[in-house]
C-alpha cells in the first residue's frame, strides 16, 4: 500500500462486509431460495390474487367509512400532540427552571420512545377496541415528538422580542404570544403538518391491534384470505397518503409564501 492512503475506509468496509455476513450466517436466511424460479412463481400467484380489487358499491361503502374513520383519528391525534406538545415544550426549552426542564423532557422522550404499536396495545387494553384507543395511541406518542421538535425551536429563537416585551412590562405571557410565538409558529406549523402526514399512514397500521380504521379493515380481509378486498383496502391507503401528502404541501406553500 502507498504510504499516505488510509486503511481506515477499507476497514470499515470489510467490517461492514462481515457484519452483514454474519448476520445471514446467525439469522440462517436462505437468499439463494428468494432467487430460484420456483420462488418467482410462487411470489407472481400470491400478487395475482390480489387482482382485479373488489369494487363491489357494498365494500366500498365499508372502506369510505374506514377512510373517513382513519383520517379523523390522524386529524385528532395530531390536534391533540400538537397541543399537549406545545405545552411541554415551553419548560423543555429552559423556560420555567431545571426541574421542570428535566421533567419535561423525560416525559417527553418516554412517550416518544414507546412505539405506535407498543402504546396501541396498551391503549386497547385500557380502553378498548375501537378508534379512541387508535386516536389516544397515536396522541400520547406524536406529543412526545412534536414536543421535542417544538422545544428545540424554542431554544434557536431570538430572545430579544420577548424580552423587550417583558421590559416594558408586558406580562409573561403577552411576551410569549406576541414576541415569540410568531416566530416560531410556521416552523411549529411545517412540524404538525408532517406528523399528520406521518400519523395518516400509522392510523391505518394500528387497526392491525385493533384500533379502528383500514387497518382493522384490511387485517379482516387478509385473515379471512380475502385478497381482493385487501387489494382495495391497500389501494385506498395508497390514495389518502397522496391525497394527504398534496394537500399538505399546498398547506406549507401556502403559509410561507
Amino acid at each position: 500500500m502507498k504510504p499516505g492512503v488510509s486503511t481506515g475506509p477499507l476497514l470499515s468496509i470489510a467490517l461492514v462486509l462481515a457484519a452483514v455476513w454474519a448476520s445471514f450466517a446467525y439469522l440462517d436466511m436462505p437468499l439463494g431460495a428468494l432467487f430460484s424460479g420456483a420462488a418467482a412463481g410462487e411470489a407472481a400467484d400470491f400478487v395475482q390474487r390480489f387482482f382485479p380489487p373488489d369494487l363491489s358499491p357494498e365494500f366500498l361503502g365499508r372502506v369510505g367509512f374506514a377512510a373517513l374513520e382513519t383520517l379523523a383519528i390522524s386529524l385528532l391525534s395530531t390536534l391533540i400532540a400538537a397541543l399537549a406538545g406545545a405545552a411541554l415544550a415551553l419548560p423543555a426549552a429552559r423556560r420555567q427552571g431545571l426541574v421542570a426542564r428535566s421533567t419535561a423532557r423525560f416525559v417527553l422522550n418516554l412517550l416518544r420512545s414507546v412505539p405506535e404499536l407498543v402504546w396501541a396495545t396498551l391503549m386497547v387494553l385500557a380502553a378498548g377496541l375501537g378508534p379512541f384507543a387508535g386516536t389516544l395511541a397515536l396522541a400520547l406518542h406524536t406529543t412526545g415528538v412534536l414536543g421535542r421538535l417544538f422545544a428545540e425551536a424554542l431554544e434557536n429563537t431570538p430572545p430579544a422580542p420577548a424580552r423587550a416585551l417583558a421590559g416594558s412590562g408586558a406580562p409573561a405571557l403577552a411576551s410569549f404570544l406576541y414576541g415569540t410565538l410568531p416566530l416560531v409558529a410556521p416552523q411549529w406549523l411545517a412540524y404538525a403538518l408532517y406528523r399528520w402526514e406521518m400519523n395518516i399512514r400509522m392510523a391505518a397500521i394500528l387497526g392491525f391491534v385493533g384500533a379502528g380504521g383500514l387497518g382493522a379493515l384490511l387485517y379482516y380481509s387478509l385473515s379471512l384470505f380475502h385478497e381482493a378486498q385487501a387489494s382495495t383496502v391497500i389501494l385506498t391507503m395508497l390514495a389518502m397518503a397522496i391525497a394527504v401528502d398534496g394537500a399538505s404541501a399546498w398547506m406549507r406553500r401556502a403559509m410561507a409564501g
